[in-house]
């Protein structure tokens, strides 16, 4: 298949998934999320695959969502059952990663930010280099973080440490990541693809069909009730960009200045 701004590159029983808008911020924008689920779904009838890396550009991963992408201004200027379909969009990606029979492995360098964290955590493993940095900034936008996200962090970190990324929205750098346990390895600047490549060579020499049955093991016992969790997060967002506060965060953002928060 061909997209625009994703590749998948295929060694053996390993695939690279990258992605790339062509600028520093790589940001995600409607038609990149919607590649990176066809490119995630392409994968559905692959019985040969063992290991899926992901990954963004050599400078970020990606600094979130594109504020000024069309798709996002419709998201929040539709009508609600239209904006609902269009907030959509975030959720599947997330979900066509995570329902993915191989293993999945994130390699992150700079700024993974947003909806980066949230495609992220549901994959099953990340490296991240040791000058990268990890950062849910919605709050601070007047956003709830969605996507069915928190529940996939609570697994990862546990409740106390998801409210401090979350709620706080704490910058984590590398080591903090991993003593957090959001990522599981750390590497020399430029060396995450060359460290998630270790795991997944390993992962490629292991028997293909009883790796995929501890991977779905796992993802049962863990991921049981994280639908129960999340399922009105999508809702919470859309009520949220009504929000008085909402429009303050976007402004303040653009305009590089403290918002100013009322609870309106």
């Amino acid at each position: 298949m061909s997209w625009q701004y994703v590749s998948i590159e295929r060694k053996g029983r390993i695939a690279i998934v990258r992605f790339d808008r062509g600028n520093k911020s790589n940001a995600l924008s409607g038609q990149v999320m919607r590649e990176l689920t066809e490119a995630a779904l392409s994968f559905q009838e692959d019985s040969e695959t063992s290991a899926i890396i992901l990954t963004g550009r050599e400078d970020n991963f990606t600094l979130g969502m594109d504020l000024k992408d069309p798709d996002i201004e419709l998201a929040r200027t539709a009508p609600l059952a239209q904006r609902r379909k269009l907030l959509q969009t975030g959720p599947k990606m997330c979900q066509a990663w995570e329902s993915l029979e191989p293993l999945t492995i994130a390699a992150i360098e700079g700024w993974c930010v947003g909806g980066g964290m949230a495609l992220n955590v549901a994959l099953d493993l990340r490296v991240m280099a040791e000058d990268a940095t990890l950062y849910v900034p919605e709050i601070e936008r007047g956003m709830n973080m969605s996507w069915g996200a928190v529940p996939r962090l609570v697994n990862l970190c546990g409740p106390a440490k998801t409210k401090r990324i979350v709620v706080l929205a704490e910058k984590l750098k590398a080591e903090r990541a991993l003593d957090w346990g959001i990522v599981d390895e750390v590497t020399p600047k430029g060396q995450a693809v060359t460290k998630a490549m270790a795991f997944a060579e390993r992962a490629a020499e292991l028997p293909p069909v009883a790796l995929r049955m501890c991977k779905q093991g796992v993802n049962a016992a863990a991921n049981a009730l994280n639908y129960t969790a999340s399922h009105m997060d999508m809702d919470q967002f859309a009520l949220a960009q009504s929000s008085g506060d909402f429009e303050e965060g976007v402004q303040a953002f653009f305009e590089k200045r403290k918002p100013n928060y009322t609870g309106s």
